[in-house]
């Protein structure tokens, strides 16, 4: 882009009916550019400083000038965050005009790039929207401006966005038109944004035909794709075991096989920092346990491992300060949906998202966690895998000694197993020299193909940090003793 130009000076929009406070408010201002009169909108970045300028030319073209990449929505710099109702626009005279017509009292923001980059612009303003308890979508009444509209509705969460219904093109239209009470009482009734998920069985032919395969992700262990078909958008699936058994072990695998096959994944680890996290992913992609032998590694593997993995871009990670609570989780997980791309969200694990809550009654928070995980999942049409602990078996044997593991022994609330779609058990016998490697699956629940049972046997190996499916059972035969001497817990 071009060099910014000169600021110019506010000055009000007679045609427009815009008054020269509303436009000093907005840093709105009339320049020079090859010697004819221009408006100038003025973009700032977070830190609130002029990055970018949207100019409006007499002949209806509309260049750019600095950088708009870092650009803040038009006019957001001058709210807060949060609160209980943000307007946003699709250009920035429409945002002057709704402004004005409340008194330049109420946050109205405009988008930076039209209809046409709506989506994008929403993403990056997330975080932003979505503190204000209401966001109602101001955009033109033409075919690219109810389009995006609904688009921007549907990236938000349910029931937050409210869409205008407007007589005329747009809100200056209005404006100009004295029709401005018309206009602001139309905003007031905005209509809560409701999608239409009513469908004539006839009008679905291509869906229900539609291959499976195309859109299901498929699992690293043989078995348990057999046995699943894999998983799916909108799916939540279960990883539990007993404690030190292997279930973060698990989804790492699953990790670096998404991020192999070009999928973008958000982990949200919340029993270890963000640097043991990303080294035990990177350790995955050279075969070698980094948490353990990173002194011993030299520098080239170390810069491969992290090219293979969190150099690729399509890896986020929630570096959590302590913040665990519920709802700044569900907000986390959202990000990563539709911010980030993600594809895949890994949440490690379940248990000490209710232990940060002040509430006590960890069943009641843990139906209201298990809801709203399994509500953005479907929203997002992401995949969610979720770790989960279990409770003591009765008997003598634990599950640390090998006991075998059921949905009755979810940790806290029947909601984990009513509302996941895969349950998966992980067992081991951390106490038995020759076989305290090996891990069995166990599908404790399967909503998509019904088959449960065992889903075979992993087995790790100590140094490399990886698991190897058994494609016969290893228990009736010699087990590869990898690293048994090693008694430091790989998980």
């Amino acid at each position: 882009m071009k060099n910014l130009i000169d600021a110019g000076d506010h000055k009000p929009l007679a045609k427009r009916k815009i008054t020269q406070a509303t436009c000093e408010k907005y840093n709105y201002t009339i320049g020079e550019l090859s010697g004819q009169p221009v408006q100038i909108a003025h973009y700032r970045d977070a830190e609130g400083t002029i990055v970018a300028q949207h100019v409006r030319t007499k002949d209806k073209s509309f260049p750019w000038f600095g950088d708009k990449s870092n650009a803040l929505l038009f006019g957001q710099h001058l709210f807060r965050d949060g609160g209980k109702k943000v307007i946003i626009t699709e250009g920035e005279i429409d945002c002057l005009t709704v402004s004005q017509a409340f008194g330049n009292r109420y946050p109205v923001v405009s988008l930076i790039s039209g209809a046409q980059g709506a989506r994008n612009d929403i993403k990056k303003a997330y975080e932003w929207l979505t503190s204000y308890e209401e966001v109602v979508v101001c955009f033109d009444m033409d075919e690219p401006g109810r389009k995006a509209a609904a688009e921007v509705a549907s990236m938000l969460p349910p029931g937050k966005a409210k869409i205008v219904s407007l007589p005329l093109k747009d809100a200056s239209d209005m404006y100009v038109a004295d029709r401005d009470k018309e206009l602001i009482n139309a905003i007031y009734d905005a209509k809560t944004y409701r999608p239409d998920g009513i469908l004539n069985g006839k009008d679905i032919e291509d869906l229900v035909f539609e291959d499976d395969e195309e859109f299901a992700h498929h699992y690293p262990w043989q078995k348990l794709q057999e046995m699943t078909l894999g998983f799916r958008p909108g799916e939540v699936i279960v990883w539990t075991a007993g404690s030190g058994i292997g279930k973060s072990a698990m989804v790492r695998e699953i990790e670096w096989s998404m991020i192999q096959n070009g999928d973008t994944v958000g982990i949200i680890r919340l029993e270890e920092s963000v640097k043991m996290a990303a080294r035990d992913l990177m350790g995955l992609s050279i075969s070698k346990r980094l948490r353990k032998y990173w002194k011993q590694t030299t520098a080239e593997e170390k810069k491969l491992a992290y090219d293979l993995t969190l150099g690729t871009g399509r890896v986020y990670l929630y570096d959590h300060f302590g913040s665990t609570d519920i709802d700044n989780i569900i907000s986390r997980i959202r990000y990563l949906a539709v911010s980030c791309g993600c594809t895949m969200v890994v949440l490690d694990h379940i248990s000490i998202v209710i232990s940060g809550e002040e509430d006590g009654d960890e069943r009641r928070m843990l139906d209201n966690l298990m809801t709203k995980l399994k509500t953005v999942a479907m929203e997002t049409r992401i995949v969610l895998h979720i770790v989960s602990h279990l409770k003591r078996p009765s008997g003598d044997k634990g599950h640390e000694e090998g006991a075998q593991t059921s949905l009755a022994q979810l940790r806290g609330s029947h909601a984990i197993a009513q509302l996941a779609d895969l349950v998966v058990g992980v067992e081991r016998n951390q106490q038995d020299e020759r076989f305290k490697n090996v891990n069995v699956l166990r599908v404790l629940k399967n909503r998509y193909t019904g088959e449960t049972g065992l889903a075979g046997w992993l087995i790790y190996d100590q140094e490399s940090g990886r698991l190897t499916e058994a494609l016969d059972d290893p228990f009736t035969k010699e087990v590869p003793h990898a690293g048994q001497g090693d008694t430091d817990s790989p998980f």
